[in-house]
């Protein structure tokens, strides 16, 4: 197999001759400029079928790597249920572009509005195209036992705080995960200009997976009643975001 690093001439049948830019190994993306295109173009060693100037086919995987880390979340999530640490709670809802997905994991008691947030538990799916690590120590590939293990050892004091029964929230959350894993994952959160769906959205989390067709799911224990008005049957609803809060006025 051909090396390939920054520098690299490729060849792609819509685009013609081009140079890699950059290259990400452990997720499969590279970056290309073509031509006297100003941008590059960013694209996928697995499905884009990218080859060498020589016409030598750039292999990767035989399948596309997943676009965002919340199928492997809530498989994580699901393994630390199991262990007695319930009270540990997935977050996901779309950014304002809609092309990436936002995740935010947190313990203790399950308030989605006011959710606490702790260091190195909270990300997005644009920034995990480039580094698929979450950066607990854990390595790109890792199974749900081992998520688990790298999230305990980077925060204890963290996980401690899952420790607890929240029976509702568990039971209802392997059921998502039975009927979603591993293609696909769940959203609290949809367009803000419109009303509540009826039922939980569902997001794929790679390319090439076709729409989901299974079971309508519920949403989460207690979730619809926080959105419920006397006058209204919905509200519309705009995700809350992190505020930093400055401890001094010179910060």
């Amino acid at each position: 197999m051909k090396p390939i690093a920054p520098g690299t001439v490729i060849f792609h049948r819509h685009r013609g001759y081009g140079v890699i830019v950059s290259v990400n190994l452990l997720t499969g993306w590279i970056s290309a400029r073509f031509g006297s295109e100003v941008r590059t173009l960013d694209l996928n060693l697995s499905s884009d079928e990218v080859q060498h100037a020589d016409g030598t086919p750039i292999l990767f995987r035989r399948a596309p790597p997943d676009r965002m880390p919340h199928a492997r979340l809530m498989a994580m999530v699901r393994e630390l249920h199991a262990a007695g640490y319930q009270r540990l709670y997935l977050y996901s809802w779309p950014k304002p572009s809609g092309l990436h997905w936002r995740w935010h994991l947190f313990a203790g008691p399950r308030h989605w509005n006011e959710r606490p947030w702790r260091e190195g538990w909270y990300g997005s799916g644009a920034d995990y195209n480039f580094n698929p690590i979450f950066g607990w120590g854990d390595v790109p590939g890792a199974s749900a036992q081992e998520l688990a293990s790298a999230l305990a050892q980077f925060d204890p004091h963290g996980l401690a705080q899952a420790l607890g029964r929240d029976e509702d929230h568990t039971d209802w959350f392997a059921s998502v995960c039975d009927a979603l894993l591993p293609d696909y994952a769940f959203s609290l959160g949809w367009d803000h200009t419109g009303q509540m769906p009826e039922h939980l959205p569902v997001i794929a989390v790679r390319r090439g997976v076709a729409p989901y067709a299974g079971p309508p799911l519920p949403w989460p224990p207690g979730w619809a009643h926080l959105w419920k008005v006397s006058h209204a049957p919905h509200l519309a609803y705009a995700p809350p975001r992190p505020v930093r809060i400055k401890p001094t006025p010179q910060d």
